[in-house]
């Protein structure tokens, strides 16, 4: 059906209930929500899934109790309430880069790079609308927007309730308090196959992870299992068997591959690998998409250009063809473009604000585009920021500009342009929603600037929060090396002494980038390791430390580090680089795969497990694929995500109190809370569930 001959649900001559003060705060406070949750899966895997159908549901529901809304209001909660996830996948991504340089990672640039990248995402997709939500009608289909409208149109006619996704929430944050908080049985069921030296299994038994892997299916899912498997049972081993008998240490190494755990190892050597295939899994799936990128450039420009033309006709607009003015789109870019060049604590120059501006039109129409042919989950933003950072950085190197400000300044301008691609593409989906339902496209796009600005607000705080949570300070000494000191130092206490902070922002000898803590002799007592993206596996006491792994912030870091400090294992990330090309060239898409290289087995296995349960249901279950978006199972494991991520959210801010001293249970599980065997158990009946729930009908949900 051609966009002329479509007849959206609410038609443009009938005037509801839409963009109200309940609908924008409740989409917030959701926003904030699923936000919160969004950091810590991103920050954990390096993904998140889109918030908008369990925000329609819940939306849906919430006002049933307090008086039904119309079928417009709640779309404005769902519009209002994407922007959290979209904002948080581009912060958690790129922010922690800061550590990885050596930086602090400071609340102030976080927020007005989210509100900056956020707000031009929005600004970008003004003048796309009409071209590509409203002309391309019937081509691009936008599956994520396609199935929220489903569900807004089947909960207008009284067919939805949030029983699901409650139910997800409460039975997630429930299993995360017992097993993270409670401690009643182990988190992370692991062993060491002895024979098969180097070699070892594990699995994180979290909701989260779990539907991960339902929402995303059972090949994106087998394809990060596979990369798991390659790092963890072949080169980890492969690693330990051939470098047995070295006698030196191997770079980058700092010990010797005989005395190496596999965590050792995997942070000594796979993660080069992985950044490697991430990359080139990126650019791939970028170079695949040029056609439609090229495509998607020369119809927005066109689209931009006719909008302009079209901007002083007389004729009566149509509610449903209202976008806002193309004066605010022109005069909120230059607005950018002076905010981001004069911001101090951004200390961007006006070439770096004005590639800001240009690299985010472009990646914002091709993200449009994308989602609407493929949807949010295959969307390449990580490409798309690789290309932004290499192309940033080649730029500095030819002018000279490779200093440590400059390495910050790559960063904040790749960092914008990812914020701004994913907003992009969110955005997209949701003025998708709004076309199906009829809304009124300029109230969606000021609440989701409103969004924007609210979710802005508390991601920086989530960050922050989560990297505190999870730093260690460990023990460390340099005979060799003496620090060179500023007299204002900022000082921190540790062991009931007063050390001074340094940070090493260029690698010297065996003295890494990062945070330490020297004593008055100018020599280092202490690695300050990050608590995302940190490499200490245990503290001083042997005692097991968690870190979020962040694999999207080492690949930016490793890029920025590689290009303008030319000093990078290249053998390494070469290894990488051509595994990637190898599974292209078997017919798997590298991408994923890429990524469970990456990330620890342990996070891997429990999403290939939600993955076998989408399996056995979808093959029970015969659905489109848009009724699919909004099934059973995936509004349960939308739950187990928020309720999960939550929870871990909340323990990890309580981590600073101490709280295991208090609620720590696992002594009235006597041998039973350390028994991998019975840590299965749960997990189990956590996929049986899923199972069960999965296979039920759409209108029992």
């Amino acid at each position: 059906m051609s966009h002329s001959d479509f007849k959206p649900y609410v038609p443009p001559e009938l005037v509801q209930k839409e963009f109200t003060f309940r609908a924008v705060a409740l989409g917030a406070i959701l926003g904030i929500v699923f936000a919160a949750s969004s950091v810590y899966l991103a920050l954990k895997v390096g993904m998140t899934v889109s918030a908008s159908i369990p925000v329609a549901v819940l939306s849906i529901t919430l006002f049933r109790l307090f008086g039904k809304a119309t079928i417009l209001e709640n779309n404005i909660v769902q519009t209002t309430g994407s922007a959290g996830e979209s904002i948080a996948f581009g912060v958690a991504t790129t922010m922690p880069v800061f550590l990885l340089l050596g930086m602090e990672m400071q609340l102030m640039p976080i927020l007005v790079m989210s509100l900056m990248g956020g707000i031009l995402g929005v600004l970008m997709m003004i003048p796309l609308r009409q071209g590509l939500i409203v002309k391309e009608h019937g081509k691009l289909t936008y599956p994520e927007g396609t199935a929220c409208a489903d569900v807004l149109i089947v909960g207008e006619k009284g067919g939805t309730t949030a029983k699901t996704v409650f139910m997800g929430f409460g039975i997630g944050a429930i299993y995360k308090l017992i097993c993270s908080g409670f401690r009643l049985w182990t988190e992370v069921p692991s062993r060491m196959l002895s024979f098969f030296k180097g070699a070892s299994v594990a699995a994180e038994i979290s909701p989260e992870l779990l539907g991960v892997g339902y929402i995303i299916g059972p090949r994106v899912s087998a394809n990060m299992m596979a990369g798991g498997t390659l790092a963890f049972l072949i080169l980890i081993p492969a690693i330990k068997i051939f470098g047995e008998n070295l006698t030196t240490v191997m770079f980058p190494a700092q010990m010797l591959i005989r005395d190496m755990s596999p965590s050792d190892v995997r942070n000594a050597y796979i993660l080069y690998i992985g950044a490697g295939a991430v990359a080139t899994g990126g650019i791939i799936s970028l170079i695949k998409s040029f056609p439609t990128i090229i495509s998607a450039f020369r119809r927005g420009f066109k689209t931009f250009l006719e909008s302009r033309q079209s901007g002083g006709t007389k004729e009566k607009t149509l509610r449903t063809d209202q976008d806002l003015p193309l004066w605010i789109v022109v005069l909120g870019s230059l607005g950018l473009v002076t905010a981001i060049w004069l911001a101090p604590i951004l200390d961007i120059n006006a070439i770096s604000a004005v590639l800001i501006v240009l690299f985010g039109f472009f990646f914002v129409t091709v993200s449009s585009r994308i989602t609407g042919e493929i949807g949010s989950s295959s969307n390449p933003i990580s490409g798309m920021t690789v290309a932004t950072l290499l192309i940033t950085c080649l730029l500095f190197l030819a002018v000279g500009w490779t200093g440590v400000s400059f390495r910050a300044m790559a960063l904040s301008t790749a960092a914008i342009v990812c914020i701004a691609a994913s907003n992009g593409g969110t955005i997209s989906q949701d003025l998708k929603t709004g076309f199906l339902v009829g809304a009124t496209p300029k109230y969606q796009q000021i609440a989701i600037t409103i969004g924007v600005i609210s979710s802005a607000l508390v991601i920086g705080l989530i960050v922050i929060a989560l990297n505190n949570a999870y730093t260690t300070i460990v023990s460390r000494h340099y005979p060799d090396y003496v620090a060179n000191m500023p007299t204002d130092a900022p000082k921190m206490e540790q062991d009931g002494k007063t050390y001074r902070v340094h940070y090493v922002q260029e690698q010297t000898g065996n003295v890494m980038t990062g945070k330490y803590l020297v004593d008055d002799s100018n020599k280092i007592a202490y690695l300050v390791d990050p608590g995302i993206a940190g490499t200490v596996s245990v503290d001083d006491d042997g005692k097991p430390v968690k870190k979020l792994d962040s694999p999207k912030a080492r690949l930016f870091s490793l890029i920025i580090d590689g290009i303008l400090t030319q000093k990078l294992p290249w053998g390494l990330v070469l290894i990488g680089v051509f595994l990637a090309l190898v599974m292209e060239l078997v017919g798997v898409s590298s991408l994923p795969f890429a990524v469970g290289l990456y990330l620890p087995l342990s996070s891997s296995a429990p999403i290939m497990a939600g993955g076998i349960v989408r399996a056995i249901v979808d093959k029970r279950r015969k659905t489109s694929s848009s009724e699919a978006e909004f099934s059973p199972g995936v509004l349960l494991s939308s739950g187990f995500i928020a309720g999960g991520a939550i929870m871990g959210v909340v323990l990890s801010l309580l981590a600073g109190f101490e709280y295991d001293k208090y609620i720590d249970y696992s002594s009235f599980m006597g041998p039973l809370a350390g028994a991998d065997w019975f840590a299965m158990i749960p997990f189990l009946g956590l996929m049986y569930l899923m199972y069960h729930i999965g296979k039920a009908n759409n209108n029992k949900a």
